[in-house]
């Protein structure tokens, strides 16, 4: 069984703290990109409001018409 010595222990851990300091860069480029991904996701949503507020607004101005024009089935 090889002897360890502090030389050996030294170089391994150099290279523990290397890879934990790769490990640092990954997990902070994923921080970044979730955080982008979260910023578009409320800017689809945000468009998929308006796109819900503008379909209301229509569907109201339709329902108006067909009252004024006697098309609608249901009494007002």
């Amino acid at each position: 069984m090889a002897e360890i010595t502090q030389e050996l222990i030294y170089e391994v851990l150099k290279d523990i703290q290397s890879r934990v300091a790769g490990l640092q860069d990954g997990q902070r480029s994923i921080r970044e990109e979730l955080t982008t991904l979260r910023g578009h996701q409320l800017l689809l949503q945000k468009d998929i409001y308006n796109l819900h507020e503008r379909l209301d607004g229509i569907e109201k101005k339709v329902d108006r018409i067909e009252r004024r024009l006697q098309l609608s089935d249901v009494p007002a």
